[in-house]
């Protein structure tokens, strides 16, 4: 099973008090069902490819109402050929979906009622039926982090983009082939989010799986910041051989000052040495502290004065 699968199999398993069940349920109904009318009445189809979150469905249904329901499997001919788990809800149809909030006498909403969601332990138990019936999220061993779920409208997308907020879950919206998609890529949001809707298993995956993922790339980004830094060193101290080495060329470096010929005698000893390294050597030859810009301006001048030698020789 995918990972998204596995937190959809976990939030289906947790206790809702009936007001939680009745907001998880109106959101699983309003995502994964239709109305059907015929001569025999109205009746709700709810069709989903999940068989975990189809028994949800079907419990949740017989705790709270009195409803015939007729579950039926269908295999999808498509390429993949995965299950469509069917429920067909018969009987006071109308009334149960008033009760969920997603029916008034205008016909179906198109987002819940306020009071579905009005206490947090709704509002979680909402989320949780959202993403159970539209929802998906990558692997914390995938290459990036990403949650999203599929919204009928734009209005329902911004409706939980408000739910999440509410949660301090900041999610964006986007349109992909006539639907909305509610999507976060932080993986701080993600794990709060898995916290909010109870997956609580699947969270202690995803943040061990995270920060192992997380140090290993840290301890990279240092180890490649080491190895650039000591590139640097290296070149540098390459330079300061090279001015060195031509101002004894020109028969020049004897007319250096005490002080910077004193530090040119000490790279020409210690060609590999970090300027930290240097100031080192320095202190223990001279008994004077010198600091690293110091001896960078040593070397600087050292630099300056082999240019205007090779001017004067021109």
């Amino acid at each position: 099973m995918s990972f998204a699968s596995d937190v959809k199999q976990e939030v289906s398993l947790n206790e809702w008090s009936k007001d939680e069940m009745r907001a998880c349920l109106s959101a699983l109904l309003q995502l994964t069902s239709s109305l059907s009318i015929s001569n025999r009445g109205i009746a709700l189809i709810c069709k989903t490819e999940n068989a975990a979150v189809s028994r949800t469905m079907y419990r949740m249904c017989k705790d709270l109402y009195d409803v015939e329901i007729v579950p039926s499997v269908k295999r999808r001919m498509n390429l993949k050929k995965n299950l469509i788990y069917r429920l067909r809800l018969e009987g006071n149809v109308k009334d149960i979906l008033k009760d969920l909030g997603i029916y008034s006498n205008r016909g179906l909403l198109d987002k819940p009622l306020q009071k579905v969601v009005q206490k947090d332990g709704a509002a979680r138990a909402y989320l949780a039926g959202a993403f159970m019936a539209e929802g998906s999220v990558n692997a914390p061993t995938t290459t990036n982090y990403h949650l999203e779920i599929k919204c009928p409208s734009e209005s329902y997308a911004d409706f939980l983009i408000k739910l999440l907020d509410r949660f301090f879950i900041p999610a964006k919206k986007i349109e992909r082939r006539g639907h909305y998609i509610v999507y976060s890529k932080s993986a701080d949001k993600i794990a709060d989010f898995l916290r909010v809707i109870g997956s609580t298993e699947c969270l202690l995956e995803f943040e061990d799986v995270r920060i192992s993922r997380d140090l290993s790339s840290n301890i990279t980004r240092l180890n490649n910041v080491d190895v650039a830094n000591e590139m640097k060193s290296m070149q540098a101290a390459k330079k300061q051989l090279e001015d060195i080495e031509i101002l004894k060329e020109l028969n020049q470096f004897q007319y250096l000052p005490d002080k910077l010929k004193e530090i040119a005698n000490i790279r020409e000893e210690n060609p590999d040495s970090s300027l930290n390294e240097l100031c080192d050597l320095y202190y223990k030859r001279s008994g004077e502290n010198l600091s690293k810009s110091g001896i960078k301006h040593r070397f600087v001048k050292i630099h300056e004065f082999r240019e205007k030698m090779e001017k004067d020789k021109l």
